[in-house]
């Protein structure tokens, strides 16, 4: 799974307003690889939520590839957030089996891959999409109290998930990990 040609909803140029980064994903399950436009920053927190929780195709959820994100719900406590776009993306379904997870396209067609495997994968995937946030300008956090706290507790959720996954990772592998200060 990659993510590249990042940009914002007007254009490649920095905008310190728009909160939420679009780009091109390649996902290969199986023998098929899909790639699809969309919000990569949703994308990379339901990538970091699957790796606790199974995220099923469904008509009422966010796509794994949303096309967009129109605004971020968060919880009272600003530690979790809901996505809300349209029905345009693309999705798929990850479901935990025994050490790993499945991964199950529209089609049917799935592969099984082990959980330390595919958590390398997603903090990799995540990794570029922050990477993308911090070498551009700071965003301006918006004065809207439901718009502020959205995005708050997006990216407490997303560092919450990343730093547990990148600790489990550590552990799974014997690496070292330095966890900076995140955006």
């Amino acid at each position: 799974m990659d993510v590249d040609q990042f940009t914002w909803v007007c254009g490649p140029e920095d905008d310190p307003e728009d909160l939420c980064l679009h780009g091109h994903v390649t996902v290969r399950v199986g023998e098929t690889t899909l790639e699809e436009d969309g919000t990569v920053s949703a994308t990379a927190l339901y990538l970091l939520k699957t790796l606790t929780e199974d995220k099923v195709m469904s008509g009422s959820n966010i796509q794994m590839i949303p096309c967009c994100g129109h605004f971020m719900i968060a919880n009272p406590d600003l530690s979790q957030v809901s996505i809300i776009g349209c029905d345009n993306g693309l999705d798929w379904s990850t479901e935990h089996e025994g050490d790993g997870v499945r991964i199950t396209l529209p089609t049917g067609e799935s592969q099984w891959v082990d959980l330390p495997s595919y958590r390398q994968q997603v903090l990799h995937f995540a990794e570029k999409v922050e990477g993308y946030y911090r070498s551009c300008q700071p965003k301006k956090i918006p004065e809207d109290e439901f718009e502020r706290n959205g995005y708050l507790a997006f990216w407490n959720e997303w560092h919450r998930r990343y730093t547990q996954a990148a600790l489990q990772d550590a552990v799974d592998t014997g690496r070292e990990i330095g966890l900076e200060q995140r955006s």
